[in-house]
């Protein structure tokens, strides 16, 4: 039932690639000094048109029954075994135990049934708030109803504030998702934690403080498609950039990047995939990723284009800006004397 608000910081808009492609639009260096060089250095500031998955809501009829359904089986076995165990002992102490098991078994289940209602129902509340958070005075209403709203060490309001701070400061987001406390917390949730504090190092350079946060996450806690995907995708493209490419290939092969159901985070997948390639010496392959990504948005490129990128991923994103006629032929990043 968690996995409600999970889904929904995964997403690809704000808290993917829109601030992500707009920090590392910033660092590149003059893009030449004609018009269309200009142009081009403002487009790949904006967001790219990542198309958005709507997020599910954790109590609606087909997830409750779907939950429902899963517990109902282990407390009908349970049951059973108990009844039947019962009904063949003539021991007053066998058939007291026999009995008392399924009823524990059963109170402990109900115990995570009120559990899970409670999470959905903050999924819900946090996803309501972040609905048609678009400019800066969206985000500053959001945060102060998070603060007031939700628990200070609340996991849920924890990441909703660092999607928010992301838009403007990412190493801010980075502080906050840091109070996420990931001994403490249920397995998944560090996951979670892990790999959104990972995407943020890849994204300000430091793949090695990535990877230290990569190794610890583990993929089959997470049953979710798309959230599997995407925290799939960022420790993918931790080892890959950190001297584990195979590694990183062999992961992302896991996932069928056409499922139409992993479509919302394909841009992720196709990224890691990039990188994962080129570390491994795969041109075609790795060609084949990035133009998977200018078909989509020719400013999923932008951070391909920075010195801290591999070598090939930087020749071959640079040639095919060109070859779409987005950038000026022979574009030259240079760097700006004076820091601008």
């Amino acid at each position: 039932m968690a996995d409600g608000w999970r889904e929904t910081l995964a997403s690809p808009g704000p808290w993917g690639y829109a601030p992500r492609v707009a920090k590392e639009a910033r660092k590149l260096q003059r893009v030449g000094k004609t018009s269309a060089g200009k142009q081009l250095k403002q487009q790949l500031k904006e967001s790219p048109a990542v198309k958005r998955a709507d997020p599910p809501d954790p109590l609606s009829r087909d997830n409750l029954k779907k939950m429902f359904g899963r517990l109902a089986i282990p407390v009908v076995a349970v049951w059973a075994i108990g009844i039947l165990v019962a009904g063949f002992s003539t021991s007053k102490t066998t058939i007291t135990v026999a009995l008392a098991i399924p009823g524990v078994v059963t109170l402990a289940i109900a115990g995570m049934v009120v559990w899970a209602l409670n999470q959905a129902k903050k999924a819900k509340g946090v996803a309501s708030i972040l609905a048609g958070v678009e400019d800066a005075e969206g985000r500053a209403a959001a945060m102060e109803k998070l603060e007031t709203q939700f628990k200070k060490k609340d996991p849920a309001a924890i990441f909703a504030k660092a999607q928010l701070q992301m838009q403007e400061d990412p190493k801010a987001a980075l502080v906050t998702l840091e109070q996420i406390d990931l001994g403490k917390v249920m397995a998944p949730i560090a996951d979670e934690a892990r790999a959104q504090r990972a995407m943020i190092h890849l994204m300000l350079g430091q793949p090695q403080r990535a990877r230290e946060l990569a190794d610890g996450v583990d993929l089959s806690r997470h049953q979710d498609a798309k959230s599997r995907a995407m925290i799939g995708a960022v420790v993918s493209e931790a080892w890959a950039r950190t001297g584990a490419a195979q590694k990183a290939v062999d992961t992302l092969d896991l996932f069928d990047v056409t499922d139409d159901e992993l479509e919302p985070v394909a841009p992720q997948l196709h990224r890691a995939r990039a990188y994962a390639f080129a570390h491994t010496n795969k041109l075609k392959p790795m060609r084949r990723e990035l133009r998977k990504l200018l078909d989509q948005d020719f400013r999923l490129l932008a951070g391909f284009l920075e010195k801290k990128s591999h070598p090939l991923l930087q020749k071959e994103a640079k040639k095919l800006l060109e070859q779409s006629g987005k950038v000026p032929r022979k574009m030259q990043m240079q760097r700006n004397p004076r820091g601008m």
